[in-house]
């Protein structure tokens, strides 16, 4: 043990062997693509991703946890997951995030998870929901919460030096955005929908050579903390603020001592330096390829594995073996 991970920090890469555990859920729940079924598309993710976990050289805890909006299949907030020895690490998890893309068979469903340490990432309590933007290095800078949306569009397209109409921003498919909606498009700007999984949507705002320019919307805070996570790592900014659903909510977010008016930034939604992110394809998307099966033993998986102290974003494409896959795990596990 070095003497890093003696005193509970973070001392290997260890993004290299939570790939595994992203890779062994996305595998899972691959077998249920299209299939209708998003609560046991989750389970089968949920159950590999716990499964492989156990196997990980640490002593984590669920900070932000996955399954409770919709009382799915959980890795719940508080549970100790790894083996249990040095260094001491908070954890955010989705096995399967856009479940609802996986039971369609739509683009973008991904297999995530986030570690920094212990103590590095934010709690949102009560709140399910916040409003969020992120983007890139070249535009972090002009976001705001505050300022009107359409004057941030107008100054992105000036940094950019080209028109509003050739800025385009991704926004989950939802009434609660119908306002917004109608001033980027009287604005000029274009709008690319998804209809899940903004963890993905932030991605594909803050990485390079893409047509999106901008991520705003009201989702998940999780997702938010995920995203911030991968942010930290690939660079960028995502800004968010709690985003209370009713009046219960606000108060009891009030009385644990939440400040609704703060803007949440990269840094204090995962304060952590050295922050570890994950994310494996299960269908195809923007940002990484789905799971993909060879013949009737073999599948291939992408995946992004990050790293903010290194700065280092490696693209992994892997082939596996199910049948040997078996051999290590529970059958069922990977389809």
């Amino acid at each position: 043990m070095s003497a890093a991970e003696s005193d509970g920090a973070p001392d290997r890469n260890l993004a290299l062997e939570l790939v595994r555990v992203t890779e062994a859920a996305a595998l899972a729940c691959a077998r249920w693509v299209g299939r209708g079924d998003k609560e046991a598309a989750d389970g089968a993710a949920v159950d590999a991703m716990r499964l492989l976990l156990d196997t990980v050289r640490m002593d984590g805890t669920v900070v932000i946890g996955e399954g409770e909006k919709d009382e799915a299949p959980m890795l719940f907030n508080g549970e100790r997951i790894g083996d249990g020895s040095p260094p001491e690490v908070d954890i955010a998890v989705d096995p399967l995030e856009g479940t609802t893309l996986c039971a369609r068979g739509s683009p973008n469903a991904l297999a995530v998870i986030a570690l920094a340490e212990r103590g590095s990432m934010f709690d949102p309590g009560p709140c399910f929901y916040m409003e969020k933007m992120a983007a890139g290095d070249e535009h972090a800078d002009l976001l705001d919460l505050d300022r009107p949306l359409t004057e941030t569009l107008r100054l992105i397209a000036d940094r950019k030096g080209t028109d509003v109409r050739d800025v385009m921003v991704v926004i989950l498919d939802r009434p609660r955005h119908e306002e917004a909606v109608a001033e980027i498009r009287e604005a000029g700007a274009r709008i690319r929908f998804i209809s899940d999984g903004d963890v993905a949507g932030a991605l594909l705002a803050v990485t390079e050579r893409t047509p999106v320019d901008l991520l705003w919307g009201i989702g998940g805070t999780p997702e938010g903390v995920l995203a911030a996570a991968g942010i930290k790592c690939i660079g960028g900014q995502i800004l968010g603020r709690l985003w209370p659903r009713d009046e219960g909510e606000r108060r009891a977010a009030l009385d644990a001592g939440y400040d609704l008016d703060e803007t949440l930034d990269a840094d204090r939604l995962v304060a952590g330096e050295d922050v570890f992110f994950a994310a494996t394809g299960v269908t195809d998307g923007d940002v990484l390829q789905g799971v993909r099966y060879q013949g009737t033993s073999g599948a291939t998986t992408e995946s992004l594995v990050m790293r903010s102290r290194s700065g280092t974003v490696r693209r992994v494409q892997a082939t596996h073996d199910r049948a040997k896959l078996r051999e290590i795990g529970r059958a069922e596990r990977y389809g």
